[in-house]
């Protein structure tokens, strides 16, 4: 009789770890090419920074200016799950007040400094500004999705499309405007964080107030 052989080799990753190594290799993406550029920047020097081989840097993402973006993607990820959440009949402006009130961040999740350095290589980076403006034309489409749901009109209809697509400039345009005015010393990052959520009030409410 045969044993049967057990399986060898490193378990499979859970999707949580997974997540948490694109992260990892994120941050250390943003940090390189805010520190040297993203010219000068290899894939091998992003993975030595985390302790991977290049080879699995790019297992993970097809470019290394792609490795920056799951931190644009958890400001759309939150910003779904607060349109799924927003009661219908609640006027937009009240609910995002709210929202922010309580500490939420539609702005990328936990870690303003680094989003809003990343936001600013956007401008002079062309690779970058391509994964900022993709992430930008995804979240479009699961803003309309969220929307849909609460509305309880199809995800295409021409209401909730253009809906979607006013709320999702207005956010762009408010994280630009606030990271395009220069970075902010340690002792100012507070004061910074309060500005990001009152220029995100204000385009908010201008996309609230429509075309005019």
């Amino acid at each position: 009789m045969t044993a049967s052989r057990g399986r060898t080799g490193r378990p499979p990753l859970t999707e949580t770890r997974r997540a948490e190594i694109r992260r990892e290799i994120a941050r250390a993406a943003v940090e390189l090419f805010v520190t040297q550029g993203v010219a000068s920047t290899t894939g091998e020097q992003i993975g030595r920074a985390v302790g991977l081989s290049a080879r699995t840097v790019w297992r993970y993402f097809p470019s290394k200016e792609s490795c920056v973006t799951p931190l644009f993607s958890e400001g759309v990820d939150a910003v779904s799950a607060f349109l799924r959440q927003w009661p219908p009949g609640r006027p937009l402006r009240e609910a995002v007040d709210r929202w922010l009130t309580e500490g939420a961040d539609i702005a990328g999740g936990p870690d303003r400094g680094t989003v809003g350095a990343l936001v600013r290589l956007t401008r002079t980076e062309p690779g970058l500004r391509a994964v900022w403006l993709r992430t930008h034309d995804e979240a479009e489409q699961a803003f309309a999705r969220a929307l849909a749901e609460r509305s309880g009109l199809p995800a295409d209809d021409l209401r909730v499309t253009t809906r979607a697509a006013m709320f999702n400039a207005a956010l762009r345009a408010a994280v630009e405007h606030h990271a395009w005015h220069g970075d902010r010393a340690p002792e100012e990052r507070d004061a910074a964080g309060a500005e990001l959520v009152e220029t995100l009030r204000q385009a908010l409410a201008v996309a609230a107030q429509g075309v005019g």
